[in-house]
């Protein structure tokens, strides 16, 4: 679409189209602001986009990012969405092997599965309790902290008073997460499942004393006030679908195809000039917010941009003929694969591929983890697939910097690809690429993205899915009212690198225009 003619001033121009970005296109439009958004791809819903990767094959995957937590439901009430998510029936399913024989770790279906299940794995109930206490408490805490992502940050003395509970406090702000799971488990495997929530898309030791590791956990288990991750109905695109036509209904432009390359303005006024096929224009505007990295917002306002923060994933999307059967006799496929399934994720693992990939080389043993959309929402398949049982995978892999791709993308790709894979395998009563459907060309329904292919599609400094380091939920030296302010102050910024970003939630969206509506 072609916006109207540059001579023309909008209260809000957005750069960039994803999420967040027409999050907040939607609410400032229904609030009677004229409203521009520029994306440079051919289609809005950044990384939160439902495609079919696989020739001649109609599945709609969740090409990047795949499940949603922390999305308030006060965002879909206030716009109107028709969008749902549908509950996980599992939690999760790690395999192991004691005693020479295969077995697994089942949480939930329900409590007591789950209780016999940890029983089962470990000899006694004191780990189940044990799972009991710690979750408890951080139960307690997402009920605190999640309301308060969409109001006025609170500074850390209102939050810390807010959570209530020092015991809480210590374990999560205050010292490594590694610490708190050490003191309340004492089986390798459960420590592992555990810690995985500080690890999604970070890189760092489960002792790091930079704490990053507890900013990635904290996010990982306060969504909806529960922690629980849910399956989005019809992918991730039915979101941003359903964002673009909340925006456009309620009067907001979307021009597609419109790169923005510069940001002026003088506090109050600003101008975006924007690059399309035919040429360049600009278009002026009272605010500009920027869905993009910190990084990107730099470089369109023509600073030195800050060192990028590495992403350190590797996200495989799969399409199966058949689920393939697992050696542990008492599992079944369907339950294993419904919620995430932990590969070589066990605590001594997860450091032990820490410590590879820190110093420069792949993890010998890759840890990831898998789930299957198909099993909680087959919309995402035509009929005819659905009918003949094909299923999806996605696979999030861990400890995998971008610094180990540097030298040779595509070769450490793949290599870790096959390796990821063959850990696996090792828990399978036939190998995943028996199971592999193939696409119009007779090749395997399978890709992989390294941080450095998500840089390169999605324009992700440095591949970091959060777009910078994930910070505290509380204000901090020079965040501003609502985390989302820069040196400007009509320039936003309402992505992922706002404070409280990250994840699909559309809270830096919500709050990049409260902010702008607060100003007037």
């Amino acid at each position: 679409m072609t916006p109207p003619r540059a001579s023309r001033a909008y209260d809000a121009v957005i750069v960039g189209g994803g999420h967040n970005g027409l999050v907040a296109a939607a609410y400032l439009a229904r609030a009677g602001r004229s409203v521009l958004v520029l994306e440079r791809l051919g289609h809005t819903g950044g990384a939160a986009v439902s495609t079919r990767p696989f020739a001649g094959v109609d599945a709609r995957l969740s090409r990047y990012s795949y499940l949603v937590s922390l999305l308030p439901p006060k965002i879909v009430r206030d716009l109107g969405l028709d969008f749902r998510v549908r509950a996980r029936t599992v939690s999760s399913y790690t395999p192991a092997e004691r005693h020479g024989r295969p077995t697994g770790l089942l949480v939930g279906g329900d409590e007591r599965r789950t209780r016999e299940s940890f029983a089962a794995l470990t000899g006694a109930d004191r780990e189940y309790a044990a799972w009991q206490r710690f979750y408890g408490m951080t139960g307690h805490v997402a009920r605190r902290v999640f309301p308060t992502l969409t109001e006025p940050l609170p500074t850390r003395d209102e939050l810390r008073r807010r959570i209530d509970d020092e015991d809480a406090w210590r374990a999560l702000f205050e010292e490594p997460v590694g610490v708190a799971i050490e003191e309340h488990f004492a089986d390798d495997l459960v420590r592992g499942v555990a810690l995985t929530d500080a690890l999604i898309g970070t890189f760092a030791d489960a002792h790091d004393p930079t704490l990053r590791q507890n900013r990635c956990f904290l996010y990982h288990v306060i969504g909806g006030g529960t922690g629980a991750w849910d399956v989005p109905v019809g992918g991730m695109g039915a979101l941003t679908d359903a964002l673009a036509g909340a925006a456009r209904a309620a009067g907001a432009v979307l021009a597609t195809g419109h790169e923005a390359v510069r940001v002026d303005t003088d506090g109050t006024t600003a101008e975006v000039t924007y690059r399309t096929a035919d040429g360049e224009g600009v278009a002026a505007a009272r605010h500009v917010l920027v869905n993009a990295a910190p990084r990107e917002l730099a470089a369109l306002a023509g600073q030195a941009p800050p060192a990028p923060a590495e992403g350190a994933q590797l996200k495989v999307n799969m399409l199966l003929t058949r689920l393939p059967r697992l050696r542990d006799p008492a599992a079944d496929p369907r339950e294993a694969f419904a919620g995430t399934f932990h590969i070589a994720e066990g605590y001594e693992q997860l450091a032990a591929a820490y410590a590879d990939a820190a110093a420069g080389e792949p993890p010998a043993a890759p840890p990831s983890e898998i789930y299957c959309h198909s099993l909680t929402d087959p919309t995402i398949l035509a009929p005819d697939l659905a009918e003949r049982g094909l299923h999806t995978l996605t696979l999030f892999g861990l400890h995998t910097p971008a610094r180990l791709f540097a030298h040779d993308n595509d070769a450490v790709r793949d290599e870790l690809l096959k390796a990821t894979l063959a850990q696996l395998d090792a828990h399978l009563a036939e190998p995943l690429a028996d199971c592999l459907a193939t696409d119009a060309d007779g090749r395997p329904c399978i890709e992989a993205r390294s941080p450095l292919d998500l840089e390169r599609d999605l324009r992700l400094p440095g591949g970091n899915i959060f777009h910078r380091e994930l910070s505290w939920p509380h204000a901090a030296e020079g965040t501003g009212r609502w985390g989302v302010e820069t040196g400007q102050p009509n320039v936003l910024l309402c992505g992922a690198g706002a404070v409280r970003g990250g994840g699909v939630s559309g809270v830096p969206g919500h709050n990049a225009a409260m902010a702008v509506l607060e100003h007037g």
